[in-house]
């Protein structure tokens, strides 16, 4: 833990007291999105401190070309950058002339910060004394709506408290903003038009290169005491701004509002040239509901959200607060409205790893996905992938693979990878595997087989072709072997026989044989369709069993455990806790030199294999692996604690599963590393879900059966969370000394419990010890 100023609340994330080295963390911490567009918790008014603005458009991205000191063949040829968007919340406001600005103020009282994750809304009020002397009182509610995906509204409310003052407010609209970072300082966006007609404004705007064509708009109304006024706004237009300015002279107590409703359309869901027509129309549509009918939807449309997917702790305030703040961040990043989205590592919160997908998706989201939402939002996140297949084939081939072998790529947006690291482009190479894991997993858990004659087929056959190019023969070990990669476990480059990549290859070729044959029985004209699209012979088939059934896995005999990589035990074997607090985060205070060197781990690398496929593996053998490699582990990935604290919790270590299930879901609220500012983990927050469902209430599918094996920390009192199983939504409520299943919907289901069958009826509740 590196902050602790969040304050414990079951439903919401709360700041009180202004502190201006707070302030960047706090714009992560307190983001807003509704899954087609977000934004940091930069303030309205002008800020003249350090500050990280932020507004993002969900998929509108710029190909910023790679800058690398030595080119290499087969390096992407572009950075995918997630652009900062225009600015729509600004509010300029000046008190007689004075702006208020909290960096210059004399004196700031009363801050609080409210996220509402209940209702989804953002709110702020502070009692400010401006360098003229003149206190003010300011409250401010903002949100974007779920409902109305292409807008959000703000209510900005201000009193004097010291004397009378003419208040002006500046709604505006700012096309002047650039990205935290780029390679060559290139131009990401082209504004082509400035406009305002009587209360709107708006800014067309497209991106360089990727064409991606944006209005930026908004309208505004302003109240005095409650009361609409009706002012002609002074306009404010420049090449890339247009603001909007409603005077008033304001009495001392009484409180003058605006209310602001902007956002963006984009050429995605209307045509290019009608965007401002577009913008008029959600305009038209927000402001007839108004700010407080509006805000009342978005209440209702969180309480649906809320209704299937929240989880409930009784008896621990910070773990209630953080699985609800990692709930919320996920539903707020993409809620499976449209195919073409996925969910971006920073989600809405930053600009850090560029583009939108990586394999967390597959190893982490889906889960959370299907089986808080249906299976609909898990198959299209399966269908992004299979709509990328071509691009997958294409960033195999400029690596020199060929016969339609596919490579996904480690990141991207449109399927083309576009990471420029090496390590990463080339090396890590088993995220073809995650994206095949997650076919399997969605089949077992959905029972719907019907994605794999339609499309998921095609894309393991491509990975399976790759798997068995990518291996080559050792006559020294007469085995198949896989050569300088890197496994989860970023802090091992250029290694040989990473053993979670081995592993993930044979399961890959075996499981896509298993499901040719299938195919081949029970669909056979898909069969024929697949077998003479992808050119797919017999011949072939036996090339990959070969790969697979001799594939090699380095293994100690002295250590009774597989390896890491085949030089895993050639590094100074020294544990975590013999590690001085002052080289802590390795990843900030060691040269890569030194990290490469040592035998720390990122995160779960052996481990993720033995989470993915449990069954194939003996509790002990889980024990001898967690023993070995945990106490090398410096969870310096997000994605690290959740699948140690399910491991932990399957070894009824329960005091450290709860250490690691705090860790994953306070990570970002006390910023255990050190990087909150940058954005929030969005992706790894699934596993925190996957920690307690998982972890502690050990759902599993047996033999097509839901089954749980349910356990409690000494924490908490009772947990309870619902499941989405085929089309039968299950309630379970665990407590310390008893485990209750309701049916809430769906015909009688038997279940499994601590592997003994449960008959689940409507209406019925099934206790369980």
């Amino acid at each position: 833990m590196n902050q602790d100023y969040i304050k414990p609340n079951n439903w919401s994330i709360i700041e009180e007291g202004f502190d201006t080295s707070r302030v960047k963390a706090s714009e992560s911490l307190f983001s807003i999105g509704n899954g087609a567009m977000g934004q940091r918790a930069n303030f309205e008014e002008q800020y003249t401190g350090q500050t990280f603005q932020g507004n993002y458009i969900a998929g509108v991205y710029y190909p910023d070309k790679t800058r690398v000191g030595w080119w290499k063949n087969g390096y992407p040829e572009y950075f995918a950058k997630v652009l900062n968007a225009p600015n729509w919340i600004g509010i300029n406001v000046l008190i007689n002339g004075e702006h208020l600005d909290l960096n210059t103020c004399t004196s700031v009282d009363d801050f609080r910060r409210e996220l509402n994750m209940k209702a989804g809304w953002l709110s702020r009020s502070f009692k400010a004394t401006l360098a003229s002397g003149i206190q003010v009182e300011v409250k401010i509610v903002r949100f974007l709506s779920l409902d109305l995906d292409e807008v959000g509204a703000i209510n900005y409310e201000i009193t004097p408290l010291n004397q009378d003052a003419e208040i002006t407010f500046e709604p505006y609209l700012d096309a002047a903003i650039t990205n935290e970072d780029s390679n060559w300082d290139d131009k990401f966006w082209n504004t082509t038009g400035v406009s305002y007609e009587g209360h709107q404004a708006f800014i067309e705007a497209h991106t360089m290169k990727t064409e991606f064509h944006t209005c930026s708009f908004m309208e505004s109304k302003v109240f005095i005491e409650g009361n609409s006024v009706l002012i002609k706004p002074n306009v404010k237009k420049e090449d890339l701004y247009i603001g909007l300015s409603y005077s008033y002279n304001v009495k001392q107590n009484q409180t003058y509002a605006i209310h602001k409703y902007g956002g963006y359309t984009v050429d995605r869901y209307h045509d290019k040239t009608k965007l401002i027509e577009a913008a008029k129309g959600v305009l038209k549509i927000a402001t007839q509901k108004g700010f407080n009918t509006l805000l009342k939807g978005q209440a209702k449309a969180w309480g649906k959200i809320w209704k299937m997917a929240d989880i409930t702790i009784d008896g621990d305030v910070k773990a209630q607060q953080g699985i609800r703040f990692n709930i919320f961040q996920l539903n707020q990043t993409y809620l499976g409205r449209d195919s073409r989205l996925n969910i971006g590592p920073k989600g809405f919160t930053g600009e850090k790893y560029g583009g939108s997908t990586y394999w967390d998706t597959e190893a982490y989201c889906i889960p959370f996905y299907m089986a808080t939402k249906d299976q609909k939002v898990a198959r299209t996140l399966l269908e992004y992938r299979y709509n990328h297949l071509g691009k997958a084939i294409e960033n195999a081939e400029k690596l020199g693979f060929n016969n339609g072998a596919a490579l996904y790529p480690m990141v991207t947006m449109n399927g083309e990878e576009c990471h420029n690291e090496w390590e990463i482009t080339f090396e890590e190479i088993h995220r073809n595997g995650a994206i095949a894991f997650a076919i399997y997993n969605y089949c077992r858990y959905t029972g719907d087989y019907s994605y794999i004659p339609e499309k998921g087929l095609e894309v393991l056959i491509g990975i399976a072709r790759f798997w068995q190019q990518r291996a080559t023969f050792s006559k020294d070990k007469s085995k198949y072997v896989i050569l300088g990669v890197t496994g989860p476990n970023e802090y091992e480059n250029n290694v040989n026989n990473n053993w979670y990549t081995n592993y993930l290859a044979q399961w890959c070729i075996d499981y896509t044989l298993e499901l040719i044959e299938k195919i081949e029985s029970e669909f056979p004209e898909d069969f024929s369709r697949i077998v003479k699209k992808v050119k797919l012979s017999k011949a072939e088939l036996a090339l990959w069993k070969a790969v697979a059934d001799n594939m090699y896995f380095p293994y100690s005999q002295k250590h009774h455990v597989f390896l890491q990589q085949d030089g895993f035990l050639d590094k100074e074997l020294i544990t975590v806790k013999d590690l001085p607090k002052s080289a802590r985060p390795i990843n900030q205070k060691w040269s890569w030199d030194r990290i490469l060197r040592s035998p720390y781990i990122k995160q779960a690398d052996i481990l993720q294999g033995f989470y993915f496929f449990e069954d194939d593996f003996t509790d002990d053998e889980l024990k001898r692996h967690f023993d070995f490699y945990e106490p090398f582990t410096v969870h310096e990935s997000s994605l690290s604690p959740c699948v140690h604290s399910i491991q932990a919790a399957k070894l009824d270590r329960m005091e450290q599963a709860y250490t690691f299930y705090l860790r994953t879901s306070r990570l970002d609220l006390d910023d255990y590393n050190h990087e909150v500012h940058e954005g929030l983990h969005i992706t790894s927050m699934a596993g925190t879900w996957m920690s307690i469902v998982e972890g502690f209430g050990g759902m599993r599918i047996k033999k097509g059966k839901l089954s749980f094996t349910p356990k409690i920390p000494k924490q908490w009192q009772a947990y309870s969370f619902k499941i989405n199983f085929r089309d039968h939504i299950i309630k379970v409520n665990v407590a310390q000394n008893q485990t209750n299943f309701e049916l809430v919907k769906g015909d009688d289901l038997e279940i499994l419990v601590n592997d003994e069958p449960v008959l689940l009826k409507q209406k019925q509740l099934q206790k369980a010890n």
